[in-house]
């Protein structure tokens, strides 16, 4: 705004003059000075958390004014109306979580900084239902990969059959809102530290949240908690029914525009929009119109240019109507649909030219393998390193497609890099990936030779990927991703043997490997060939590096364990990767690069782990909720509205171990919490009194439940001379006293053949015998005595087994 004053005196006559409306005022020529003012600048918010918690709330406006225009929407509309209901609630529960627990004048004193890390989570979960809404109003392209603009015909062949709106969107906006809440705890603890009657009452207060008598999900919906952590009955319900009503709107609307003129090429389209997945439609509706091949994907994928959006189809050329092979293929790939599982939408046949196409769900060009051939650059440039939370996210993104292939009965049997999908969300450097699993199909045109013979052959003959896309590793030995009881049938039933449960988690366990470690599993191995398959029966495993975390290299070697009984379903491997996820993000200091295996050398500083080992809580919950077990056993289809009530089960869990953990070290007690881990892994950053005899979980034919927590809990009656069997019972064991054991000083790192376990050396006194446990190749444990003077060192954290013989 802006005044001009005159002389003094023909100010007030001119004022005086301009309240009676006698005069019209007219500037003079030349003012004597300019005076400006303006207003005043917003202060800068300074907290991060605040910031991001305003950039939430940004991402829900922007969400709500779209939805201003609902009645407009003819693309899913039920599922963007339940997305939006999702994000307003989920911002609600955190509001108020925060407006109860928290004080705004704190966030300028650091001490909303747990928050900052969650709710980045809660904004790119929301950002991407804004997306997803955007998408199906057509304000932006479709998933399919692009293209110029794209027509409503176009945005509902590329939107209306997936189910990306519940089992991607809502599946991470409930993960992050259990998440959050529990950052808010921790804040209001933090902040309440300074008064001891608040700090006393705010635990007393979150105590009761966290009972034990809620472990049962019908309570656990009806309570405050519940309803916090969007765990409602009318939500649940909502889930279950979006996708089937808007497929009945969807049906409706094509009947209401099969009554007005339409060209030729749209009835064709309304009938492919109409029909049941997998039902085969005349390859017209595909050709005519707007249709090219842009490139080659590799193999027989392509992607074409089809109603002004990019899809990807794949071409088979010189097959019927009646072919088994495709129509088995077809049957796989139209059954399943989950944004974690490359699926087929439509299938196309022309049977003049004898051709089929498969429109696919997405165009995803790179698999794993090629993903690190890319990153990895050269001696040089190394690899750039990934957050680590960003590679627990695609280890839980391919445990949910192969837990959703395992609930249709469809076992994978060639799960390796090569049949892993990957592709960037963004260009920032801590985007998540996009991680798809294919090749479950196979392909008509390959013939699957046995995983026992050797790479040349087999790489002309392996289960072919979605793809088809060449990674570069056709010298690597396949037989490293198959299971030991796989290469021991290379009979009549080895593909009976292939294709199983237990088969598919163990190849997963590999591919966590290459992906925590950056490295092939046995890529520094001197042994290849039928080598490499005999060792595998044996027992051998891949090392890793010195400073992976042991809450995942634990759960890795869960996977690989020589007996299937022992690997868990990935219905629990889910459970227990949310769960390490959250906590990463709670602790954002873990998130650096993951590391190279080539770089042994641990952090200088402690970084946090879990107090408690997350495999040990699922086996107590296994034991606690009867329903989970049936669960597996029937291979249902995993819900997502179940995921607040698991968050909050092992919430209760970990709080109830924690506290038993402290009252076992008030009493004395001079065992670990490490020894009772599922995997024998030990704390490298732990202080504590360490038991000189540390016993791994060995096969048996227990029940999983039973076996995924062991431990040695008696004393020893004497040492032993020589060596003898352990064997793996819930009877007691001997042990040493404890004070044969001293913990001054941490030794050196220690390899043993347990699967290539980093060990840290116990400190002994002079002269003192020492038990080093041991894994057979039948994988039994065996302790020998070996004098603390004989012990082989290896100075680094890379050992070969041979070195550790």
């Amino acid at each position: 705004m802006i005044y001009f004053y005159h002389r003094a005196g023909e100010r007030e006559k001119t004022r005086n003059a301009c309240m009676h409306g006698c005069i019209r005022i007219r500037p003079p020529a030349s003012p004597i000075f300019l005076l400006v003012r303006t207003r005043r600048a917003r202060p800068q918010i300074k907290d991060p958390s605040m910031e991001q918690l305003r950039q939430v709330g940004e991402a829900l406006g922007g969400i709500a004014a779209l939805m201003t225009f609902h009645h407009e929407l003819r693309v899913n509309p039920r599922q963007c109306r339940l997305l939006a209901d999702a994000c307003e609630l989920a911002f609600d529960a955190v509001a108020a979580e925060v407006r109860a627990c928290l004080r705004f004048d704190d966030r300028l004193a650091g001490r909303w900084k747990p928050l900052e890390s969650p709710l980045r989570e809660l904004f790119r979960a929301v950002r991407d239902a804004e997306h997803y809404i955007r998408l199906c109003f057509g304000d932006l392209h479709t998933g399919g990969g692009g293209g110029g603009g794209g027509s409503w015909w176009a945005r509902a062949a590329a939107l209306t059959h997936g189910v990306d709106c519940v089992e991607l969107h809502i599946h991470s906006l409930l993960w992050c809102v259990a998440v959050v809440l529990e950052a808010v705890e921790v804040v209001a603890e933090a902040t309440a530290a300074l008064n001891p009657d608040e700090l006393a009452r705010r635990r007393v207060l979150f105590a009761r949240d966290y009972d034990k008598d809620l472990l049962d999900p019908a309570l656990f919906r009806r309570s405050r908690v519940g309803r916090a952590y969007l765990a409602t009955q009318e939500l649940a319900a909502r889930m279950d029914t979006a996708w089937a009503e808007d497929r009945w709107l969807l049906s409706q609307l094509l009947d209401e525009m099969r009554s007005k003129p339409l060209s030729r090429q749209e009835h064709r389209l309304a009938d492919l929009l109409a029909a049941p997945r997998g039902e085969p439609h005349p390859a017209s509706a595909l050709l005519l119109g707007d249709f090219h091949m842009r490139r080659r994907l590799g193999g027989s994928l392509k992607e074409v240019q089809w109603m002004g959006e990019a899809f990807a189809v794949k071409h088979y050329v010189g097959v019927d109507a009646d072919d088994a092979a495709v129509g088995a293929e077809v049957a796989l790939l139209t059954s399943v649909a989950h944004p974690n599982v490359a699926h087929c939408r439509y299938c196309l046949l022309d049977e003049d030219k004898r051709e089929a196409y498969l429109v696919m769900d997405q165009i995803m060009s790179k698999d794993l393998g090629c993903f690190f051939k890319e990153a990895s650059g050269s001696a040089k440039r190394p690899r750039a390193q990934l957050p680590l939370v960003v590679v627990v996210d695609a280890m839980l993104q391919i445990a949910r497609g192969m837990e959703h292939l395992h609930s249709r009965k469809i076992y994978h049997g060639e799960l390796n890099p090569s049949n892993v999908l990957v592709k960037t969300r963004g260009g920032a450097p801590d985007a998540y990936l996009v991680v798809k699993v294919a090749g479950f199909a196979g392909d008509p045109a390959a013939a699957v030779t046995s995983p026992g013979r050797k790479a040349s052959q087999h790489a002309a003959g392996a289960g072919a990927n979605a793809n088809a896309n060449a990674s570069g590793n056709v010298s690597i030995n396949p037989c490293i991703w198959y299971a030991p009881e796989v290469l021991e049938n290379d009979g009549p039933g080895q593909e009976a043997a292939r294709r199983t449960e237990k088969a598919d988690v163990y190849s997963f366990g590999m591919i966590c490997f290459e992906l925590l470690t950056g490295k092939i599993p046995f890529e520094d191995n001197h042994l290849q060939g039928d080598n490499m398959s005999k060792n595998i029966r044996a027992g051998e495993r891949p090392l890793f590096p010195f400073q992976a975390p042991k809450y995942l290299t634990g759960l890795t070697r869960r996977c690989w364990h020589g007996d299937p009984a022992q690997r868990p379903p990935f219905s629990s491997i889910c459970r227990v990767l949310r769960y390490v996820k959250r906590f990463l993000v709670l602790n954002p200091e873990q998130q650096g690069g993951q590391g190279e295996a080539s770089t042994p050398v641990p952090p200088p500083t402690p970084t946090p782990t879990p107090p408690v080992d997350y495999l040990d809580i699922e086996a107590l919950l296994l034991r606690k909720l009867p329903a989970w077990q049936k669960r597996q056993g029937d291979a249902a289809a995993p819900r997502v509205a179940d995921v607040p009530f698991e968050m909050y089960a092992y919430r209760v869990m970990e709080r109830e171990r924690g506290k038993a953990a402290i009252l076992h070290i008030g009493r004395g007690s001079d065992s670990g919490s490490e020894a009772n881990s599922l995997c024998g892994d030990e704390s490298v950053h732990s202080v504590a009194m360490v038991p000189d005899v540390v016993v791994e979980a060995a096969p048996t034919s227990s029940p999983r439940a039973k076996t995924w927590s062991r431990s040695l809990s008696s004393k020893s009656s004497g040492s032993g001379s020589g060596s003898g069997r352990l064997a793996p019972s819930m009877s007691s064991s001997p042990r040493k006293p404890a004070g044969r054991v001293a913990a001054a000083k941490a030794g050196s790192p220690q390899k043993s053949r347990s699967m290539g376990v980093v060990r840290q050396a116990v400190p002994q006194q002079v002269g003192a015998l020492r038990r080093t446990p041991r894994i057979m190749s039948d994988g039994q444990l065996q302790a020998a005595v070996i004098p603390q003077s004989s012990r082989r060192r290896v100075p680094g954290g890379h050992a070969s087994d041979s070195e550790l013989g």
